[in-house]
């Protein structure tokens, strides 16, 4: 699997005895949080697509616009 180049945060509110449990599975894995988040986040993608992902392509147009927005 190709690794991405650039980067972007992404900040959630989750409730904190959630985090520690999360962070604690993480550890027990041997993975940080953003790994696993990423992780996961390519795991709906594909689900939602119904394709593997792939890191080159462009967002769909209405993607695009939505995010621009929030910025």
């Amino acid at each position: 699997m190709p690794l991405e180049t650039r980067t972007a945060r992404l900040t959630i509110l989750i409730d904190p005895r959630k985090k520690t449990v999360f962070e604690r599975l993480c550890a027990e894995e041997d993975a940080t949080p953003s790994q696993v988040v990423r992780r996961l986040i390519r795991m709906y993608i594909e689900e939602r697509q119904g394709r593997p992902w792939r890191p080159e392509e462009e967002p769909l147009p209405a993607q695009r616009a939505r995010s621009s927005k929030q910025r």
